[in-house]
């Protein structure tokens, strides 16, 4: 199949998001469509697969002029849209996922599982892919959840399939298991838009890229030895962007954070570590490293624990984020769309939740004081928006996760903890929250920094320990800290227990 979109045109009230766009795409190559969060990537997606009608333009499947005006119509004529937030019921078994909505009966009325099992084997046997039908989502990981997801598009019979930051909740060997599937589709003369900010990702896996900004197409090619991450980024945000080390001396001798023979039995066991005013510390590793539920430990939202925890040299046992806040301890989670933003809320109340309780009195918020507040973190922070009382989920990713970081710096951290917070966000959000977490390191506060990818922790962090299985693996600082070494210790090289 042959998807061909000329002079795309969509415009939301004044806001015109997509500009005379072009974009084709030939089954059998994976093409990358790459650009900052609000260049129209999504829109023009959404576009193909029947989602959003566009205002002018046409798109042509083998030649021929279409118009999808449902998804389901998209999806008839052989296209998969699979969205970042995955749309598993986590509740079901993996082929009862697989058949949603569609469901197989038996002429008594009764559903026919044992089809519907087969089927969906046989799709798994196609791609090569090892997992019991029977098996819950729920007990699945992440990447595959992504597979569960491309293999009910192939049961679909879809030619063409849209994967929308397909890698952004994963680590190595997760994306790995993700890409092989992927070159497997393509094999078999699939079509995959691969839309990313990770642009190392994007040389590895793609064949063609094409660069929407501002609603305009920049820039379209082939992926080959001529083209750099530096050119795609430059083409994205319409300048150089950053590479090197971000990483400056930090030379506070104040212990903020001291953590002492940490256990819960379950995810982690006998850590010990400290973390210093001004100091941004990583904490890397793979897959089950245990290194989230560590920190919402820490911050009193995980299981209970055995060891002891010291703040400024003294000892404290925190059972609630609540008393996390009452000593000045902030924490950003990893998953900002499930546990960072209240989608029902709008800009302010997110960016102002957690310090509620500080400008209320009998329960009535003194709203000057709150806004004024909230007003000083958009400055700071550099948030763009249109009005604070529009729905957090009108901002891009990386003015969402700003919010949540207004959040929490109302509170004056005296240690802030931040889960993947580059996660989903383009590559000048990602620059611009590097600036965040230097400055509040300037400013005195300890930040300790979750990341999955090596290249991250080289970059801004003074010094990062590796944790492996539950366990801290080693620490790197310095010429130590690069992705070979990191990566040797992340996969369990030289176990000392």
């Amino acid at each position: 199949m042959i998807v061909e979109m000329q002079g795309i045109c969509k415009s939301f009230g004044s806001n015109n998001v997509l500009k005379d766009v072009n974009f084709s795409l030939k089954g059998g190559e994976i093409c990358a469509l790459l650009g900052e969060n609000g260049a129209g990537k999504s829109t023009l997606m959404n576009i193909l697969g029947g989602v959003l009608p566009a205002d002018s333009g046409e798109v042509f499947l083998d030649g021929a002029p279409v118009i999808f005006e449902t998804p389901a119509e998209s999806l008839g004529a052989g296209i998969a849209f699979i969205h970042q937030e995955l749309n598993l019921i986590n509740d079901l078994a993996v082929y009862e996922n697989m058949f949603i909505g569609r469901e197989v009966k038996k002429k008594n009325g009764l559903l026919d599982a044992d089809y519907m099992i087969r089927q969906t084997q046989a799709v798994f046997e196609r791609m090569g892919i090892v997992m019991d039908p029977k098996t819950m989502v729920r007990d699945l990981d992440a990447s595959y959840k992504q597979i569960v997801e491309i293999s009910r598009a192939l049961m679909m019979n879809a030619s063409i399939i849209i994967m929308d930051e397909p890698t952004s909740s994963l680590v190595g060997p997760e994306i790995e298991r993700v890409f092989e599937m992927m070159r497997n589709l393509k094999v078999e003369g699939v079509g995959l838009v691969f839309i990313s900010h990770k642009l190392k990702e994007v040389m590895q896996i793609c064949d063609r890229y094409t660069i929407l900004r501002d609603g305009n197409m920049v820039a379209e090619g082939d992926i080959s030895s001529e083209v750099t991450t530096d050119e795609l980024a430059r083409y994205m945000v319409g300048h150089n962007v950053r590479t090197t080390s971000l990483q400056r001396p930090s030379r506070s001798t104040h212990e903020v954070l001291r953590v002492e023979n940490m256990s819960d039995e379950k995810n982690y066991r006998e850590i010990s570590f400290s973390v210093r005013a001004g100091e941004i510390l990583g904490i890397t590793g793979l897959l089950g490293d245990g290194r989230s539920e560590l920190f919402q430990s820490i911050f009193g939202a995980g299981l209970d624990y055995t060891g002891q925890m010291y703040l400024e040299g003294t000892p404290i046992k925190l059972h609630s984020p609540t008393q996390a806040l009452d000593y000045s301890i902030g924490y950003l989670p990893r998953n900002r769309k499930e546990n960072g933003i209240i989608k029902d809320m709008n800009i302010l109340e997110n960016g102002s939740i957690v310090t509620w309780p500080q400008y209320s009195k009998f329960g009535f918020i003194n709203f000057n004081y709150q806004n004024q507040q909230f007003d000083t973190q958009v400055k700071k922070l550099q948030i763009k928006m249109g009005r604070k009382y529009d729905r957090i989920t009108s901002l891009s990713g990386g003015n969402q996760q700003k919010v949540i970081l207004a959040k929490w710096l109302s509170i004056q951290p005296k240690l802030l903890i931040l889960d993947n917070p580059t996660q989903g966000v383009d590559v000048g959000a990602k620059e611009e929250i590097y600036d965040i977490i230097l400055n509040l390191a300037d400013e005195g506060v300890a930040v300790v920094v979750l990341f999955s990818e090596a290249q991250e922790i080289i970059r801004i962090c003074d010094r990062a320990l590796v944790m492996y299985h539950g366990v801290i693996q080693g620490e790197v600082a310095g010429t130590e800290m690069n992705e070979h070494e990191i990566m040797r210790l992340a996969t369990g090289a030289q176990l000392n227990y």
